[in-house]
């Protein structure tokens, strides 16, 4: 077996995945899942690792971050870069220590790429070029995306995401081969990604939609616009938090408040639609409908479940 697969199933061993798009209620029935299985969680969401924001990102709120100690939330300065090979490094670490003091970690979280580095590891790719980089950054959109159609007619990527389709052009040309093909390598991972075990949770798209909705008005409540004003320079990648944008065009004078919290929720929602295709097509974690069950009847059924992988991790 490829080392990279090792490695991923002895950490994997005692780690227990709960995935699903934003506002489904994971946070809290994770904390509560975790105090009855005597576990620590360590967060999978590519915003809430930074300090700050805390509103906008939807951190969880004091009283279930007190339930159970939770690891990579707000601990990254804002002006720091992250990517996925980053985290899975941070989680590993997390994981380890966690471990190491006889306890079960669960991952927790909506990143789909950073749950996927974790399962199956990370496909080895050329690092960035400056000078490439840079030369890229001065092409359209559109002339980005007929570069890569050339030179990876296959390319999975999101043609619509510049920074994407500009990481695969690089990978293109400093490895002279396509980027879609380099993808395989995930699959030397698969036999550790088989053992790993977790729940998917998802809620029926009204339900969603409506949490959503009630979410964005509660953060506009509780004065995040205030917090988004209070920020300064951030990386490239913090940047790319949904409704930030929105917020600096209403402090811009560019729109109204009410524009404004339409424009998040929209985009919240096609966030929340993106996670769903990615969990229903990148893992094996067996479905949870919360739509149709209590926050207790949830916590009870997910503990079950736990307890079964841990006590079948160490046979």
């Amino acid at each position: 077996m490829p080392i990279e697969a090792r490695v991923s199933r002895f950490f994997m061993r005692d780690v227990f995945f709960i995935v699903g798009p934003t506002a489904t209620g994971k946070s809290e029935i994770t904390a509560d899942v975790a105090g009855e299985i005597g576990a620590e969680i360590v967060s999978a969401d590519a915003f809430q690792v930074y300090r700050g924001l805390d509103l906008l990102t939807a951190k969880p709120d004091a009283a279930t971050l007190a339930k159970v100690p939770h690891h990579l939330i707000g601990t990254m300065s804002i002006l720091e870069e992250m990517n996925a090979e980053k985290f899975r490094k941070l989680a590993l670490g997390a994981i380890s220590q966690i471990h190491s003091r006889g306890k079960l970690a669960i991952v927790v979280g909506g990143s789909g790429l950073y749950v996927k580095a974790l399962t199956h590891g990370l496909s080895i790719t050329p690092a960035a070029d400056p000078d490439l980089r840079a030369q890229l950054n001065e092409l359209s959109l559109a002339d980005l995306q007929k570069k890569l159609r050339e030179l990876d007619p296959k390319t999975p990527v999101d043609l619509k995401n510049r920074r994407r389709v500009v990481r695969a052009i690089e990978i293109c040309m400093l490895s002279g081969k396509p980027a879609s093909g380099q993808r395989t390598g995930w699959s030397a991972a698969e036999t550790a990604a088989a053992s790993t075990q977790g729940i998917f949770v998802f809620r029926e798209r009204d339900d969603l939609y409506q949490r959503i909705n009630a979410r964005i008005e509660a953060m506009f409540e509780n004065s995040v616009i205030e917090e988004v004003r209070a920020v300064g320079a951030m990386s490239e990648t913090a940047a790319k938090m949904i409704g930030l944008r929105e917020i600096r065009d209403l402090l811009g004078g560019k729109t109204s408040i009410l524009q404004c919290v339409v424009a998040i929720q929209q985009a919240t929602r096609r966030y929340a639609k993106r996670q769903l295709t990615w969990f229903r097509r990148q893992t094996n974690f067996q479905p949870l409908n919360l739509s149709v069950l209590s926050h207790v009847e949830s916590v009870k059924w997910i503990s079950q479940k736990a307890h079964l992988a841990f006590a079948q991790g160490n046979d």
